[in-house]
């Protein structure tokens, strides 16, 4: 089976690879054809290189083991990568807005670009989203916030390309307008991407507790654990793309202490074995009779 680290750097090898092949393609027919947008659109495709490589950088850094300087571990790596992505992807955003309004408020009359034009944008449209399609699903599958900022990337140079075709086909239509107003559209997209990125970023790099939904499922697996009379706190943050779990339970404080680890054992294996995001979960057993919050704990439970 492999890993979260060779899944990641596999789609992201895969990704360089295309992106540089596009990028020649585009400039090739952006020349031919004489299409600047496709040619700008080109050098978008090619800077894309250098945010894969944040994603490989960042993926390897978060895949480490533990040591005397991390002892938690690196994960928090990759919200670093995909947090500097979000930014080159708000830049990306800002850029083609600029583009836009900059061409919107020109008077400039160029010739019309050649078909050439339309059907390397579309070709460049399809590959982007195939490309965003296959990231984000090996994104989802191993949840990697870096390869997510990545596949949004994808998305974005796919909308940037479509406004380079709705470009080409107003202009050879007559209506060089729909190309600006197009990007204006498309940025605002972009912009909006980037800043989800940023901010579930900043809730995994600040301990936010994981979803409610979540907590729920945890309740109801601790609870199945035989010896569990009920839990008095239950606290878990999210810790880059994993999460900790601390959860105090109440137990038969006549127990032995070799009964008790075995109950904590139990909840401690369950929440990790069923819940792929947990790094580490913490169990602390109190005996019943001792704890003031049993009465409160039982009618809660």
């Amino acid at each position: 089976m492999e890993t979260s680290q060779k899944i990641a750097v596999k789609v992201s090898v895969l990704t360089i690879v295309a992106n540089t092949v596009l990028a020649l393609l585009k400039l090739l027919a952006g020349v031919f054809a004489g299409s600047r947008a496709l040619v700008s659109d080109a050098v978008h495709s090619a800077s894309d290189v250098f945010s894969t490589l944040i994603v490989i950088i960042g993926v390897k850094i978060a895949g480490r083991k533990a040591d005397s300087s991390h002892p938690y571990g690196h994960e928090r790596f990759e919200c670093v990568a995909a947090m500097l992505l979000s930014f080159v992807l708000a830049l990306t955003g800002l850029g083609v807005g600029y583009d836009g309004v900059k061409a919107a408020f020109s008077s400039q009359q160029r010739a019309a670009p050649s078909a050439l034009a339309l059907g390397a944008a579309l070709l460049s449209v399809a590959v982007k989203e195939i490309m965003y399609r296959l990231t984000i699903k090996a994104a989802d599958r191993i949840n990697s916030d870096a390869l997510r900022a990545d596949a949004w990337h994808h998305r974005s140079d796919s909308l940037s390309s479509v406004g380079s075709f709705v470009g080409v086909l107003g202009a050879r239509l007559g209506m060089p307008v729909l190309d600006p107003l197009a990007s204006a559209v498309i940025s605002l997209f972009i912009l909006k991407a980037a800043f989800d990125i940023f901010m579930d970023c900043t809730d995994k790099m600040t301990d936010r507790a994981c979803d409610e939904r979540t907590v729920a499922a945890m309740r109801e697996v601790i609870m199945d654990c035989d010896g569990v009379i009920c839990i008095t706190s239950l606290r878990t943050r999210q810790f880059g793309s994993r999460a900790y779990v601390d959860v105090d339970i109440c137990a038969d404080g006549s127990l032995t202490l070799f009964e008790a680890h075995a109950i904590a054992l139990c909840v401690h294996d369950s929440i990790e074995r069923r819940f792929a995001l947990v790094k580490h979960c913490m169990v602390h057993v109190d005996p019943m009779q001792l704890h003031p919050c049993t009465k409160e704990c039982l009618k809660s439970s």
